[in-house]
């Protein structure tokens, strides 16, 4: 445990010197915006043609309820969130080659596997922030453009569906810690991670989004329509035992890694 404690630390005083935790607060944060955005046309669709926000021929789907506004923030994460989470994970585990310390980092005493598990609390516990920062940037921002009728128990419930897609959004960065570190850098997980989001999109349209984990965390948001038309039972283990098997293949390659590389 004081090996953890000791390679946390570190960790986290990475991060604190670092520009990329803002850069990944700034960047997900577009999202809730654009969807507060929308609500403020679908409150005023003719003004807001009239201003120029969109276009005379757009239409936009929905209304300017919080039923609508509250739907789009599991979409965003399940999309958005895929890609700030994995450009995250490439950063932490990618900059050891990047800045040439990896080699430094595997002579230490401090046992390589503590040094993994440092790294993922970090990745995790960050991404869950940004997870929350979303939902409520989201809800303020329906507050604030004047969506009403906001009743506790429906902003709960939807609370509730927003985090299982984030918790199933955010266990599938191990696979993506496992290319930073075998693909010795950043540029192969962001590489990997914008093919998962093609995959997962791909796999949606053809029917078979419920067999490809990167693409269940999207399509129980309901980004596709009903999950019941969709998923299936086996579709959330498919996304856990993805999980376990970059988990324990990030482990297996820390263990085995030589100093030289």
């Amino acid at each position: 445990m004081n090996s953890i404690s000791r390679a946390l630390k570190v960790e986290i005083l990475k991060m604190r010197r670092s520009r990329v935790p803002s850069l990944c607060l700034l960047a997900i944060s577009l999202g809730p915006i654009v969807g507060s955005l929308f609500m403020i046309i679908l409150q005023d669709p003719e003004h807001a043609k009239e201003m120029g926000i969109i276009g005379t021929k757009a239409q936009l789907a929905g209304s300017a309820d919080w039923e609508t506004h509250l739907s789009l923030l599991p979409q965003i994460i399940s999309t958005g969130g895929t890609i700030v989470y994995s450009f995250l994970v490439a950063w932490i585990f990618g900059r050891e080659f990047s800045n040439r310390t990896v080699r430094y980092l595997l002579a230490v005493p401090t046992p390589r596997p503590a040094i993994v598990t440092a790294k993922l609390i970090v990745a995790t516990v960050w991404s869950i922030i940004l997870s929350l920062w979303v939902f409520f940037c989201g809800t303020m921002g329906g507050i604030l453009v004047g969506l009403e009728n906001l009743e506790i128990d429906f902003l709960l419930l939807s609370f509730k569906e927003y985090s299982i897609t984030s918790i199933l959004t955010i266990i599938l960065i191990t696979p993506v810690a496992f290319v930073a570190s075998y693909g010795r850098g950043y540029l192969p997980a962001l590489g990997f991670a914008i093919f998962t989001v093609f995959l997962g999109q791909i796999s949606g349209v053809l029917g078979w989004g419920g067999y490809v984990p990167w693409a269940i965390p999207a399509l129980y948001s309901g980004a596709a329509g009903p999950r019941a038309d969709f998923l299936f039972p086996g579709s959330f283990p498919i996304v856990i035992v993805t999980s376990l098997l970059g988990l324990i293949a990030t482990f297996w390659w820390w263990k085995t890694a030589d100093q030289r590389e």
